[in-house]
């Protein structure tokens, strides 16, 4: 499967956990590709931490407006009755508890719930940016990532990188499963119709719990 169909699969169902009337943050590079997936007549508030709400989707080629962009500074629109506000706004939005579920990506997560998302030694990196704040501050959290990396596993016993957040991720989606943090541990809830209980075992370090297991609807 492609890169690109990879990337889909994974938002697609992501989408399928939002509901109406939620308030929605959507992080930086395959995160943003939900909005383009929502279920019918589901309609959801995106806010950007860079300080906009009721985000729309990507201007017309010709129509972009640099002033006008998501976090990751890729052109959008807003929609009627949306708003512009100055970071302190905006993080307060997302610290006080107004955010109903963010969407990040991975490079990490651990049988706790833990999250690494951010940095990698050896490498430049720009900062956290809002995720610390996002995981902390949603009420839900929600990891769309790879289930791998070059064949390695990314939900993991325990992460090796430094923590974003710690015990907050509530769901991890990946191209092969769908994963709930529980306190208990990891409950395997889904996997792809393209693969196996085993080979999601396999690909994964940390332990699964494994019940009644549905197909991703994909």
């Amino acid at each position: 499967m492609s890169k690109e169909l990879i990337r889909e699969r994974i938002a697609r169902r992501v989408a399928m956990e939002l509901h109406d009337g939620d308030v929605v943050n959507l992080g930086i590079g395959m995160p943003t590709l939900v909005a383009n997936y929502l279920p019918e007549g589901v309609d959801v508030l995106f806010q950007s931490e860079n300080g906009f709400v009721g985000l729309g989707p990507a201007p017309l080629p010709g129509q972009e407006d640099p002033d006008v962009t998501n976090a990751g500074a890729q052109p959008v629109t807003i929609l009627p009755g949306g708003a512009t506000f100055d970071s302190a706004m905006s993080f307060a939005i997302i610290r006080g508890g107004h955010v109903d579920v963010t969407v990040l990506g991975g490079l990490e997560v651990d049988a706790c719930g833990n999250l690494a998302n951010w940095m990698v030694p050896g490498k430049m990196v720009p900062g956290m940016g809002g995720a610390m704040d996002l995981t902390v501050g949603a009420k839900r959290v929600i990891i769309a990532m790879e289930h791998t990396a070059k064949g390695s596993p990314k939900i993991l016993k325990e992460c090796t990188l430094p923590f974003t957040a710690k015990s907050q991720v509530d769901l991890i989606v990946t191209d092969m499963a769908v994963i709930e943090v529980t306190p208990d541990g990891l409950v395997l809830k889904e996997i792809a119709p393209d693969t196996t209980v085993e080979a999601v075992i396999e690909a994964t370090e940390a332990e699964l719990i494994v019940g009644s297991v549905g197909v991703m609807k994909v």
